[in-house]
């Protein structure tokens, strides 16, 4: 007989899952591995990397896109201070920054 199946609930903040959302394809911007582990400074390094690579290209949408990826930072730096609805609320901000930036890129 086997034993009854254990459920583990896992809590996630809202800052984990942006970060789990959005890494692998900064890290693909940047031509990088998606990093196993990343702290919240960690990832708001990656997105200005990137914000940075599309800075220094040439073409109009890669622009926006780095305007899109400071606009995040902002947001993401904000939230690291902030608790409730003003954190969901700067989080939120980022994420649609986040993926106005990368569906840019595509």
């Amino acid at each position: 007989m086997t034993a009854p199946a254990q459920h583990i609930t896992v809590k996630v903040d809202m800052f984990s899952a942006l970060t789990m959302c959005f890494t692998a394809d900064l890290a693909a911007i940047l031509g990088e591995e998606p990093p196993r582990c990343i702290t919240a400074t960690g990832f708001i390094d990656m997105v200005e990397r990137a914000m940075h690579v599309f800075g220094a290209a040439n073409r109009d949408h890669l622009q926006r896109a780095s305007e899109e990826l400071d606009y995040a930072v902002g947001h993401l730096t904000e939230a690291l201070t902030l608790t409730g609805s003003d954190k969901r609320d700067r989080l939120a901000r980022a994420r649609t920054h986040l993926r106005y930036a990368i569906e840019t890129t595509r």
